[in-house]
């Protein structure tokens, strides 16, 4: 899938993936990969940064945790996180149903 296919939507992906708990960058990754069954395959100069924006809007927090041997910067949502996200989500089925309206005229997807 192009790259230029998440532009817009990378927050709510990131937001998405995270809901169930928290999560360092390479499994971000992977989740979203596997979310999408292999189809958006994100790169880490997308995430780090993203991930920090979101960081500093206060949607998200992080902490040093250590996974076996390794110590790896984990992040959650916060409560702002969620409500962004469902926001995110509201807006999704919106562009969804307004393109599915132009693409697909007189169906009801």
């Amino acid at each position: 899938m192009k790259a230029d296919a998440v532009r817009g939507h990378l927050d709510g992906l990131l937001l998405a993936v995270l809901e169930p708990g928290p999560l360092h960058g390479y499994a971000i990754i992977t989740a979203v990969m596997n979310r999408s069954g292999g189809a958006l395959e994100l790169r880490t100069g997308t995430i780090y940064p993203a991930l920090k924006r979101l960081e500093r809007l206060g949607l998200l927090t992080s902490s040093w945790e250590s996974i076996g041997e390794r110590r790896r910067r984990c992040y959650r949502l916060t409560d702002e996180g969620r409500r962004s996200l469902a926001g995110e989500r509201a807006d999704w089925r919106q562009f969804t149903a307004a393109i599915g309206a132009v693409l697909n005229p007189g169906s009801n997807a």
